[in-house]
C-alpha cells in the first residue's frame, strides 16, 4: 500500500509541474492475458454481429435488430465490465472499461447505443444508487433485458444544463413526484425501458436526479431524428407529462443532480477519448490496404511520399491518443485503488479517483476526439473519389466521427473546464502553478545554462525539449493570470490558448514515456518505431504551442513585456531545428505498409 500510494502522489493537472518517470506510467502493451482474452472476446462479438452489418443497422428498417445486438453484449458480459459482480457484472478494473470501449468505437452507431447504455445509463445507478436501488437496477442493466438512456439535455439548456426547466413536483399524498417537461438528443430513447432523468423539484436552484421506468407512464415521444452520423442509433425527443415516479427513485439528494452529471461526464469523457480508437486503427487499416491495392502511374499510391506521409501521421496520433488514454486511465484506477484502501467506500472512490484526474478527463475527450476527426478525414482523402461514395466504408467513418467534438461537452467548453479547472486547483493550494511559475520567471532573467544530458539515451533532446514545454506554459500562463486575474475566464480565446498548450502537453509526454519504457524493455532496435513516433510527435506538438502561444502573448500584452515573453517563446521552443520529420514518417510509413496495419497495439 505504501508502494501505491507513493505512486499516486502526483495529483491531476500536476505533470504541468513535476517530472513523471516511466516506469510509474501504464502502456497498452502491458495489458493482462485476462485483460487481452477479454479484448479478443468484445472483437469477436464485433466481427461476428456488428462489422458486418453496418449498413443495416443505419437504415433502422429492424427496429429489434440494435436492441437485439445490445442483449448479446450483455450475455458476454460487456455492458457491466466495472459492475461488481454481486450486482450481475464482471467487477473487472476502469482500464478494462477502457479497452472494451476501445474496441467498440470501431462500431460506428451501435458504438453509441452502447456508450449511452454502459456509461451514462448504468454509472449513476453504480455511483449514486442506494443499496435497494442498485440490487433493483443494476442485474437488468448489466444484461440488458432493460436499456438505459439519459435525459439532461433540453432545447435551451445544452452546455449549460443546469438551467433545465423540466420540473418534479411532489403529488399531495407525498408518494410520488410528478415530472412535466421536454428532453432531446436522447440516445437510446426509442428502445429504453430504463431512464435517468433530471428535472428541478419546484423552484430549486438545481437539478436532481429521478430513475424513471417506462411503465411509469406519462412518457411520450417524437420520431427518430434524421442525423448527419450514427444513423443506426436511436435518438428522439422525450416528453414527460405527468410522469409518477416514486419518491425512493431520487437517485442520491435533492438538489445533487447537477453534481451527479459533472462527475458521470467526467467518466464518459475519459471514456470517448478511448472510445475513439477502435475506429482510428479500422480506418487507418483500411487505408493502408487500399493504398496497397490502388494503382496510379503504374505504380500503387502507397508508394507515394504524401500518401506515406498521410498514413505515418494517422498512426502518430493514434498511438499519441492512445498513450495519453491508458496512461490517464491507470491513474484513474490507481487512485481508487488507493481511497478504497484507506477505508473509502468503493462508489465513493471511483467518483474521487475519476474527479481527481478531471482534467485528464477533458484532455482525453478533446485530444482523441480531434485525433479520429483526423483520421477519418485522411481516411477519405486516401480513397479518393471512392472515399466519397457510400460504396467504400470510408464515407460512413467520416460521417460517424463528427459527433464525438460535440458528446460530452463541446470541445470548447471542454478546453474552458480544463483551464477553468487548474485555475482553481491552483488557487486551493493543490497545485503550486504560482511558485512554478515565479521559478520559470526567475530563469528567464538569468544567463541560459545547458544542462547535462545523457547523450547516450535515445530520448534525451526530447525529454529536454518537453520540460522547455512546461515552463513556456508556466511562463503565458502565469502572466496571463497576473495580468488579469479573475477576467481570465472571461477571455476564452486565451483560455483555449492555454488549453491546446497544456493538451500537447500531456499528449507529448505520454507519447515519450510510452517510447522511453518500450526502450527501456525491449532495448533500441526493438522499439524504434515508436522511439520515431515520440519524436515526430513532440516536433508537431513544439510546433502547434509556439503558434498559440505567440497568440496568446499578443492577445494580453504589450511593449517590453511583450518582447520578453515572445525572448522566452523562442528560446523554450527550439527542439524542431533538429528533427527531420520527412524522414522520421518515412520510416514509420513503411513499416506500417510492410505490416499491412496499425501493429503498435491491437486490442
Amino acid at each position: 500500500m505504501e508502494k501505491l500510494r507513493k505512486k499516486n502522489s502526483l495529483n491531476g493537472g500536476a505533470f504541468l509541474i513535476q517530472e513523471t518517470n516511466f516506469s510509474d506510467i501504464f502502456i497498452p502493451e502491458a495489458f493482462s492475458e485476462e485483460q487481452m482474452m477479454m479484448a479478443q472476446a468484445c472483437q469477436d462479438f464485433m466481427d461476428k454481429e456488428i462489422l458486418s452489418r453496418m449498413e443495416e443497422i443505419d437504415s433502422m428498417k429492424h427496429p429489434d435488430l440494435v436492441p437485439s445486438i445490445l442483449k448479446k453484449a450483455g450475455d458476454l458480459g460487456l455492458l457491466a465490465i466495472s459492475v461488481p459482480e454481486s450486482y450481475g457484472g464482471l467487477g473487472m478494473s476502469f482500464n478494462t472499461s477502457m479497452l472494451i470501449a476501445d474496441i467498440i468505437g470501431a462500431a460506428g452507431s451501435f458504438s453509441t447505443t452502447y456508450g449511452a447504455h454502459t456509461g451514462i445509463g448504468i454509472l449513476p445507478v453504480l455511483y449514486y444508487g442506494n443499496k435497494e436501488q442498485k440490487e433493483k437496477y443494476l442485474p437488468k442493466l448489466s444484461n440488458a433485458e432493460w436499456a438505459a438512456c439519459y435525459c439532461l439535455t433540453e432545447p435551451d439548456a445544452g452546455s449549460d444544463a443546469n438551467s433545465g426547466k423540466t420540473k418534479a413536483t411532489l403529488n399531495p399524498e407525498g408518494s410520488h413526484y410528478l415530472i412535466n417537461g421536454q428532453k432531446m438528443w436522447i440516445s437510446n430513447a426509442g428502445f429504453a425501458d430504463f431512464f435517468i432523468v433530471f428535472a428541478k423539484v419546484d423552484d430549486d436552484a438545481n437539478l436532481s436526479a429521478f430513475l424513471v421506468e417506462k411503465g411509469f407512464g406519462g412518457i411520450s415521444m417524437n420520431e427518430e431524428e434524421h442525423k448527419m452520423g450514427i444513423r443506426g442509433s436511436s435518438t428522439r425527443q422525450v416528453f414527460f407529462n405527468d410522469c409518477p415516479v416514486p419518491v425512493e427513485n431520487m437517485l442520491s439528494e435533492r438538489g445533487n443532480g447537477f453534481k451527479i452529471a459533472v462527475n458521470i461526464l467526467n467518466i464518459g469523457r475519459i471514456k470517448l477519448g478511448a472510445g475513439v480508437l477502435g475506429g482510428c486503427r479500422r480506418v487507418l487499416g483500411l487505408a493502408i490496404q487500399y493504398a496497397a491495392q490502388r494503382k496510379q502511374f503504374g505504380v500503387s499510391i502507397d508508394s507515394f511520399g504524401a500518401i506515406q506521409a498521410k498514413l505515418a501521421e494517422m498512426a502518430i496520433r493514434t498511438f499519441a491518443c492512445e498513450s495519453l488514454c491508458y496512461r490517464a486511465g491507470q491513474d484513474v484506477e490507481d487512485r481508487i485503488e488507493a481511497l478504497e484502501g484507506e477505508g473509502m467506500e468503493p462508489a465513493k472512490a471511483r467518483l474521487k479517483g475519476v474527479e481527481q484526474f478531471a482534467i485528464e478527463c477533458a484532455i482525453a475527450k478533446v485530444h482523441g476526439s480531434e485525433v479520429l476527426d483526423y483520421v477519418v478525414d485522411q481516411g477519405v482523402q486516401i480513397y479518393g473519389g471512392m472515399g466519397y461514395s457510400a460504396e467504400a466504408p470510408m464515407e460512413r467513418a467520416y460521417r460517424d466521427a463528427r459527433i464525438s467534438r460535440i458528446y460530452e461537452g463541446t470541445n470548447e467548453i471542454n478546453r474552458m473546464l480544463m483551464v477553468g479547472m487548474l485555475l482553481k486547483r491552483a488557487m486551493k493550494g493543490e497545485l503550486d502553478i504560482a511558485g512554478s511559475a515565479k521559478q520559470v520567471a526567475e530563469e528567464l532573467k538569468a544567463v541560459p545554462d545547458f544542462p547535462d544530458r545523457d547523450f547516450s539515451h535515445p530520448l534525451s533532446m526530447e525529454k529536454s525539449a518537453l520540460k522547455n514545454l512546461k515552463k513556456l506554459f508556466l511562463m503565458i500562463g502565469g502572466q496571463a493570470a497576473n495580468t488579469l486575474g479573475e477576467k481570465l475566464e472571461e477571455e476564452q480565446e486565451i483560455m483555449m490558448n492555454l488549453a491546446d498548450i497544456m493538451i500537447e502537453i500531456y499528449a507529448a509526454e505520454s507519447t515519450l514515456l510510452r517510447a522511453e519504457k518500450l526502450f527501456e524493455e525491449k532495448g533500441e532496435q526493438a522499439s524504434k518505431h515508436q522511439l520515431a513516433i515520440s519524436k515526430v510527435y513532440l516536433y508537431e506538438a513544439e510546433e502547434k504551442i509556439r503558434s498559440v502561444g505567440k497568440e496568446a502573448i499578443l492577445s494580453f500584452t504589450s511593449g517590453e513585456e511583450q518582447k520578453f515573453l515572445l525572448m522566452g517563446l523562442k528560446r523554450f521552443t527550439r527542439y524542431g531545428e533538429a528533427v527531420n520529420p520527412k524522414e522520421l514518417r518515412r520510416e514509420i510509413a513503411a513499416a506500417l505498409i510492410e505490416q499491412g496495419k496499425y501493429f503498435f497495439f491491437h486490442a
